[in-house]
């Protein structure tokens, strides 16, 4: 089993820059190739509804399949496949198609990840291994960041891509580590410990029906929408002022200082769930959205990505604990928690697409400072949100159901 856990910490390191296939670089590098703010916005929310339509089928396929890791490599060789094919020809429609591929093959890694989880470490363990899934994850997102701004520099976006081929090979490798032997399939869908006289398996009728699962999916929504855009934002904002800075240097700086203070933020988040539960994870991370929109509008100054970034670590720290975890609590057993996982993602999918475009045209129409303002505001109303609902879940916030509530 140590071996597989091992396996598993090197599959979330080298995984980390594949997931998201090339991230805020590929604005950055559409841009240097005259597309308009708009037009990245658009190409970016295609990718996003594509990834967004796979995710919840990509959940039922993990709840049903023992063949994860075959899952996660097919998954994996898709997004490079489509990245290769950004960088040879980024015209508008191939480029689409392309992010299109890309975001089904990184929308189906999120619940991959989250069954073999489970599947090693059961419910017990589950909240400890996310806060060191995470941190391996943004280890290797700040590693890879650091290495593509340097290489960027040095030889160009060829190297970047170059880069993320290399750490596909070696989470390929890593995921085929992990002993088929030590997954529990029924553990990694929420049926731990299942017994002759068990019930059985519920219908997919209860992803529709389960309340607290319907405010943690509307409250992502809300975050991503707010969050998604952000990032790429401030590296174009960058561009359009024309600072004397190398635009993949750059955006590589704002990655890494992120990625590096998600990993304190991922371990404490850890710690927090299984003392605390997870509710408090979500409220924190809403709270850090809003200020770091504020901070984006109020300076101009390339310096002001380092408060802006370390926010950014923040939120996305806390929610890739939270949002696992408290799913896996609120469909613990069901027979569905990959499925419901993925339900999740789609809805927030939806928020994380539509968030380029949003800020794309406002930044267009208005300018970079209105569009930060926008996506802070839209994270204040996800805030809102959560803090109506919180009666969905146990006082204690443990994540578990309140028998009075559902």
């Amino acid at each position: 089993m140590a071996t597989s856990i091992t396996a598993l910490n090197a599959a979330n390191f080298f995984m980390a820059d594949v997931r998201d296939g090339l991230g805020p670089f590929l604005g950055v590098f559409l841009q240097n190739r005259q597309w308009s703010a708009s037009e990245i916005g658009i190409v970016m929310t295609i990718g996003g509804l594509a990834g967004m339509i796979a995710t919840t089928p990509a959940g039922i396929l993990v709840d049903t399949t023992k063949a994860k890791r075959a899952l996660a490599i097919t998954a994996i060789v898709a997004v490079i496949l489509a990245n290769a094919i950004n960088y040879l020809y980024p015209t508008f429609p191939i480029t689409a198609a392309a992010q299109t591929i890309s975001a089904i093959g990184g929308a189906a890694m999120g619940p991959i990840i989250a069954a073999l989880t489970l599947g090693l470490v059961k419910q017990a363990g589950f909240a400890h291994q996310l806060g060191r899934n995470e941190a391996f994850n943004h280890a290797g997102n700040a590693s890879a960041a650091a290495l593509a701004g340097l290489l960027g520099y040095l030889f160009g976006f060829v190297a970047i891509f170059v880069l993320m081929s290399a750490m596909a090979v070696a989470s390929a490798i890593a995921v085929l580590s992990i002993k088929g032997g030590d997954i529990d399939h029924e553990a990694a869908r929420g049926r731990e410990n299942v017994g002759a006289d068990a019930p059985a398996v519920s219908s997919y009728s209860t992803l529709l029906t389960s309340r607290p699962l319907i405010v943690i999916a509307v409250t992502m929504a809300l975050f991503h929408l707010g969050n998604a855009a952000m990032l790429p934002l401030l590296g174009q904002a960058m561009v359009a002022r024309g600072d004397q800075w190398d635009p993949s240097a750059y955006t590589a700086a704002t990655i890494l200082i992120a990625q590096i203070t998600m990993i304190p933020a991922a371990l404490l988040a850890a710690r927090i769930a299984e003392v605390r539960g997870y509710s408090p994870l979500f409220i924190a991370a809403l709270v850090a959205l809003p200020i770091r929109g504020l901070i984006a509008w109020s300076f101009t100054e390339p310096g002001a990505l380092i408060p802006v970034q370390i926010l950014d670590g923040v939120g996305a720290g806390l929610l890739g604990v939270a949002l696992p975890g408290l799913v896996a609590r609120v469909l613990a057993g069901t027979g569905h928690v990959n499925a419901g996982l993925g339900a999740v993602m789609t809805v927030q999918g939806i928020g994380a697409a539509f968030s380029t475009t949003i800020a794309g045209f406002a930044a267009d129409r208005w300018s970079y400072g209105a569009a930060f303002l926008i996506l802070g505001a839209i994270a204040l109303a996800g805030l809102a949100f959560w803090l109506l609902n919180a009666r969905f879940f146990t006082p204690r916030s443990t994540g578990q159901l309140d028998p009075n509530t559902t």
